[in-house]
């Protein structure tokens, strides 16, 4: 009986597709009702006239929201051994509790009760800021967020490869420019660490102005990294634009293939 209860609740939290049944359907609108409240809740709070007529009704409702919450992560990492990758009671919960998914709810409740154990105010602002990746606990419900993390899990070497040359380059670019315009902008170029700036601007082709090149070598050298950098923050794109139509195109032929029986010919349902 427990195991059939287990499992009854374990279907509810993770169909998310297909047909529904009434208490899947209403738990499923419940909980993207309060994501969406709570993020809402977080916009309005840093409006300062409505945080002060509000403000009881906030904390009331980010207690609710805590709770809930947590009731929630409890519940999956109970009933997460229903799940074959997850079946071992011990290991298989650990390896559920490193999982993207079970990270984000973590990471929805986790600041909350952090910030009942420091009385910095700075800390708590940052602790509270946390509280928007509930927003990301929408990617159980969306299928074209499940999407993005699948491309990105595909395509994640040709990523971090792509990342570790804009890297090269940002770090490059910083060190030779500030042995070109450091003699003559000493304050704007006073390291390299401080030159990252002004290479972060330029590789990505802000170039908000507030730290440039005077001289003409720098500007020449800033030139060329201004060009290359195009090339080189394209690649991400170009990885991800390539994934994204592998995806779809992997998904349409799923969708479109039919089966044929081997002796007569006629398709299959």
């Amino acid at each position: 009986m427990q195991h059939t209860v287990k499992q009854k609740i374990y279907r509810i939290l993770e169909v998310t597709r297909g047909k529904k049944s009434g208490i899947t359907w209403f738990f499923n609108l419940l909980l993207l009702s309060i994501i969406s409240l709570n993020t809402l809740a977080i916009v309005l709070h840093s409006v300062k006239s409505i945080r002060h007529e509000f403000d009881t009704i906030f904390v009331d409702f980010e207690y609710f929201s805590v709770v809930f919450f947590t009731i929630e992560y409890v519940i999956r990492l109970w009933v997460c051994t229903e799940n074959e990758r997850y079946k071992h009671p011990i290991w298989g919960r650990l390896k559920y509790m490193l999982s993207a998914g079970a990270i984000i709810d973590l990471l929805a409740i986790l600041p909350f009760y952090l910030s009942h154990f420091t009385s910095d105010t700075g800390l708590i602002r940052i602790l509270r800021l946390f509280r928007i990746f509930r927003l990301f606990k929408f990617s159980r419900y969306v299928h074209a967020l499940r999407v993005i993390e699948g491309v990105v899990k595909e395509k994640r070497e040709e990523l971090i490869l792509s990342f570790v040359f804009i890297l090269f380059l940002l770090l490059i670019s910083s060190s030779v420019m500030f042995y070109l315009e450091n003699p003559a902008q000493p304050r704007v170029f006073s390291s390299i660490p401080a030159t990252l700036w002004w290479g972060v601007t330029t590789i990505t082709s802000i170039g908000y102005g507030d730290i440039y090149p005077v001289t003409l070598l720098g500007k020449f050298f800033g030139g060329i990294i201004a060009i290359s950098g195009i090339a080189i923050v394209a690649l991400p794109t170009g990885i991800l634009a390539s994934g994204f139509a592998e995806h779809i195109t992997i998904h349409t032929k799923q969708h479109t293939r039919h089966k044929f029986c081997p002796h007569c010919g006629k398709e299959l349902p």
